[in-house]
């Protein structure tokens, strides 16, 4: 059986409408809808939503109960989604989520002395690469030219789904609050050689 834990919430109105398609699935009674990230597009996660048999649920899912409807979120997407909430907008299903793609830089060092160069690979070692070492991903500096830095990233990020969400929403943020005169940050990786993405693209 699934675990049972406080994870998403659902508003009455979701709830409503959830159960209202459900009505017309054989053994309706018997499916949960069942919640999961498949995948990042233009900066978001993309949800998939379908209905299962509560059978079907492993022990590593999180099962919640609403009432008569039973919402099964998958193992691999519950730590992405906690604290998200199901809402109904625009005649649909929406889903909330405080959770970015991008995994968290460390907290940043203050003022660091040095050449540029030296500056931007200092923030790399030290915020940047214990950050997405999580995700067997690093980062490292190719070049610098006027006020752009170039950047290949490698291991997990390599061909990862997240590494342009993971650049542009972590890694260029931590560089630039840390040394002022870089203005734009460049992935000069070749992502489709990557062997061992730590998270592939949704295909749809």
């Amino acid at each position: 059986m699934p675990r049972e834990l406080s994870l998403l919430t659902l508003t009455d109105e979701a709830v409503t409408a959830v159960l209202g398609i459900r009505a017309d699935e054989p053994d309706a009674d018997d499916l949960a809808l069942t919640v999961a990230i498949t995948g990042v597009k233009n900066l978001e996660f993309v949800y998939e939503l379908t209905f299962i048999p509560v059978e079907d649920a492993t022990d590593d899912d999180v099962l919640q109960r609403f009432d008569d409807l039973s919402v099964i979120t998958r193992a691999d997407s519950v730590d992405r989604l906690q604290g998200a909430s199901i809402n109904v907008r625009d005649g649909g299903l929406a889903i909330d989520n405080p959770t970015s793609p991008s995994p968290p830089m460390g907290s940043s060092p203050g003022t660091v002395d040095g050449p540029v160069a030296d500056r931007i690979r200092q923030v790399l070692e030290d915020q940047v690469n214990p950050a997405i070492a999580a995700h067997g991903g690093f980062a490292e500096l190719v070049n610098v030219e006027n006020d752009t830095a170039y950047l290949r990233m490698g291991g997990g990020c390599q061909g990862c789904g997240l590494a342009e969400v993971t650049l542009s929403q972590g890694i260029a943020v931590a560089i630039q609050d840390a040394v002022p005169e870089i203005n734009q940050v460049v992935d000069v990786t070749d992502h489709e050689s990557g062997t061992d993405p730590y998270y592939e693209s949704s295909k749809k």
